[in-house]
């Protein structure tokens, strides 16, 4: 299997968990969040940082030699994980609002850090 189908694996199975995310988002901000909503930001946005970080590692650890890419892509998945946090913690809270924004925020992010790696293989 050679990088390109790698990285289509590691992204196709996160679009399941994205969907769950995006179907999240979409809760009005008057409708109370389901009790299970911590559980599956938790799950969906674990399983999506699992995936990006194989990636990266394919990308960097055996792809060719990308002078900081792994550096690069190394901040990416900082900044993702700690909008994940931010959205199990806002979650947690019961603040729609801010859940709304920070699983946007982690859907774009993913989107950026997909679009990266595509670029530089």
């Amino acid at each position: 299997m050679n990088l390109t189908d790698q990285l289509e694996d590691h992204q196709a199975r996160c679009l399941p968990h994205l969907l769950t995310l995006r179907m999240l988002a979409r809760f009005t901000p008057e409708a109370p969040l389901p009790w299970l909503a911590v559980a599956e930001v938790t799950q969906a946005t674990k399983a999506i940082l699992a995936e990006v970080e194989a990636a990266v590692l394919a990308v960097t650890g055996d792809g060719p030699d990308l002078p900081g890419a792994g550096i690069f892509l190394g901040a990416r998945l900082s900044r993702l994980a700690g909008t994940a946090d931010d959205a199990i913690a806002a979650a947690g809270a019961g603040d729609f609002t801010q859940l709304r924004t920070q699983l946007r925020r982690f859907d774009t992010l993913t989107s950026a850090i997909w679009a990266v790696q595509g670029a530089s293989h």
